[in-house]
């Protein structure tokens, strides 16, 4: 199926095609409650009029849902994504949807999420971090936003990333904060980033999520990583050279010689980050880029279903 999308390399096919076959496959699965008619119903609520309760739906269903009108709006959702130099990792692969890079999965993942959006009628908006705030969008559910949306996941896609990465730094915890201050209204707040900060940042960075909650925000973080050279350091046993991908810092070394004390550090951020999002009540999903984009979809519909 990937084969075939990447013919056509649009945003809005690749995202269309995904979103149609997943909600099919959520027919033939335990996740059968997510219907095909999510997009113009909602769940009916004890106590609430009866008047617009769809009953033929619910003779196919057993369900009861409301028929919900274009004009209504269950959600406001912001789609943030971390523009870091690390999110480039791995360099081979960048517009790649069989071996993305994080900020290529980030790009495609949240363009499912658009689709999603847009089909439930929900307000959307699209938020760019890097060193502060390149770009956030207004939040709006209508096609005309969609496609606009689509238009700057697309010029990320395009962009000649290795011209312009001496801009990218990791450091967005300030961008967090103010982001934090501009929703003015509640919003589902939805992060993609893979967390490389240095350890001075990595307090004031889990300051900044919780001040996401603080101004009651739902938050939903999709900690981006690779899991076999990223996580576990995966490399042949022989002198590698690594360049840091934000300030272009070359070290060469053998990676069997600090394996496990990188591995045990890496694995000692990711236990803390979720241990420390549990505490803040922000749902905390990590995502290795190589198992595809269910990890995406799954998690923003239970989510959904439980918040809002």
């Amino acid at each position: 199926m990937l084969e075939v999308v990447e013919q056509y390399r649009g945003l809005e096919f690749f995202a269309r095609h995904v979103v149609e076959g997943f909600i099919t496959g959520l027919h033939r699965s335990p996740f059968h409650g997510f219907s095909v008619e999510f997009a113009e119903h909602r769940q009916y609520n004890i106590g609430e009029s009866t008047r617009n309760i769809d009953w033929r739906l619910y003779a196919r269903t057993d369900r009861l849902y409301v028929k919900s009108y274009e004009e209504e709006t269950n959600l406001r959702c912001q789609l943030l994504i971390d523009r870091s130099g690390s999110m480039l990792f791995p360099v081979d692969g960048m517009n790649r949807l069989q071996h993305p890079n994080k900020l290529t999965f980030a790009v495609y993942g949240t363009a499912l999420l658009v689709e999603l959006l847009q089909r439930q009628r929900d307000a959307f908006g699209l938020t760019l971090l890097s060193d502060g705030i390149d770009l956030q969008t207004e939040t709006r559910s209508n096609a005309a936003h969609k496609h606009y949306v689509y238009s700057v996941l697309e010029s990320i896609l395009a962009t000649d990333h290795k011209s312009d990465q001496a801009a990218r730094k990791t450091s967005f915890v300030e961008a967090l904060h103010l982001t934090a201050e501009r929703l003015h209204r509640r919003s589902l707040v939805v992060l993609f980033t893979d967390t490389f900060i240095r350890q001075e940042e990595w307090e004031p960075m889990l300051d900044a999520l919780r001040h996401l909650r603080h101004c009651r925000h739902e938050v939903l973080l999709f900690h981006t990583y690779e899991q076999a050279r990223e996580l576990d350091l995966s490399f042949d046993n022989q002198p590698t050279e690594f360049v840091d991908l934000e300030t272009h810092r070359r070290l060469r070394l053998n990676p069997a010689d600090i394996a496990d004390s990188y591995v045990a550090e890496m694995h000692r951020r990711r236990d803390s980050l979720k241990q420390k999002t549990v505490q803040y009540g922000i749902d905390y999903i990590p995502v290795a880029i190589e198992k595809g984009f269910d990890q995406v979809m799954i998690p923003y519909l239970l989510k959904r279903s439980r918040h809002f």
